[in-house]
């Protein structure tokens, strides 16, 4: 059995630890944990770890994914309920030990109170920061078109020397234009026309569009399962959260060519817990797999946040898009990384019975 953690390190951790055996059973859990769960420590150890901390996605099957592949699971936005506190917005790190790679050590980083007057502040927050950023772009990009404009016509009686200099300023006044209008469009997603659609249809899509494109000194392969029925989505937005996910994919390459796995499977295990106590099935898997360096360490809790980025010059919008996507879906994104292999999960709901499938 593993050895209890000692030290200074474990009790200064600033945010709740859990130390969790290979039958989801805690080990031992840090001050932090204690405070956070409201329970002393050996009234904690011994017990199921989901009796303990009730999340509102599948937190069993998030366990397993990280001793099956060896490497750390993140959960960006979880709401998580710890005996009768009130739901709390975290980011969750599930991480094996290195020696023991059936033990876990799972950190729980508190963002908000989700109560209905958290969540309302934060809403007005947000659309507030979003309307800003928009606001600004729309007046940044008109100055700029006439800057870009006017290097363009002195670059005519230039030598090509001192032509060097209006390149410089056209290539970074069309830099700045390209992250203003990825601005507008993180602000100006509208809510999504659902209906049932095949999800490989809107893969395919974003394959071809990616391989014409960006990703075409990369190999995507295809590793479908035929057998899935349509998800419940905007088949658009879907393209739209395929195609982020391929190009950071690409990205993560740096330049030389890589190998993709597109993966889709079934999963009825995996489930979205509601407040009320229901649950909505997301049995639709879809991962995008590179063989990359993996998510910086530092950023890997954030790295669905807006300006997020492990990338120089990146702007840090595009998994904050995926994620805004995938919410408004009632659908769930999780990330799995490690040098080598990063692996974005989406999980979809199944589109009612009722509805016909659409292209």
């Amino acid at each position: 059995m593993t050895a209890r953690p000692a030290g200074s390190i474990w009790a200064s951790l600033p945010v709740p630890a859990i130390l969790i055996d290979a039958s989801d059973h805690v080990l031992d859990i840090n001050p932090a944990a204690e405070t956070f769960l409201n329970a002393s420590a050996r009234s904690v150890i011994g017990a199921g770890v989901t009796q303990r901390v009730m999340v509102d996605v599948g937190l069993p099957e998030a366990l397993q994914r990280a001793r099956r592949n060896h490497a750390d699971v993140f959960i960006n936005e979880a709401e998580v309920m710890a005996g009768d506190r009130n739901h709390v917005l975290c980011a969750l790190q599930i991480a094996p030990l290195q020696d023991e790679p059936e033990t876990l050590l799972m950190l729980i980083s508190p963002r908000l109170v989700a109560d209905r007057l958290g969540r309302a502040r934060a809403t007005s927050a947000a659309k507030s920061a979003i309307g800003m950023a928009e606001m600004l772009a729309h007046e940044i990009k008109n100055p700029l078109a006439g800057i870009s404009g006017a290097a363009q016509l002195l670059a005519m009686n230039l030598t090509a020397e001192d032509r060097e200099l209006t390149d410089l300023i056209v290539e970074e006044t069309r830099r700045i234009v390209k992250l203003l209008e990825q601005v507008e469009q993180f602000g100006n997603i509208r809510p999504p026309d659902r209906r049932a659609i095949n999800i490989h249809d809107a893969l395919d899509r974003a394959r071809r569009s990616a391989q014409i494109g960006f990703a075409s000194h990369m190999m995507i392969v295809e590793d479908y399962d035929p057998s899935l029925p349509a998800t419940f989505a905007d088949p658009d937005q879907l393209m739209q959260v395929f195609l982020n996910l391929i190009k950071n994919a690409t990205e993560a390459a740096r330049g030389v060519q890589g190998t993709i796995r597109l993966h889709t499977f079934y999963d009825h295990s995996l489930r979205l817990r509601h407040k009320d106590g229901t649950g909505a099935a997301l049995p639709l898997q879809v991962e995008i797999i590179d063989d990359g360096p993996g998510i910086p360490p530092e950023i890997a809790a954030d790295i669905f946040e807006p300006f997020v980025s492990g990338r120089e010059n990146g702007t840090g919008l595009g998994l904050a898009l995926v994620s805004k996507i995938m919410t408004d879906h009632g659908g769930w994104v999780s990330v799995e990384s490690a040098p080598g292999k990063t692996v974005f999960r989406l999980s979809l709901p199944m589109a009612p019975k009722d509805l016909k499938e659409t292209r």
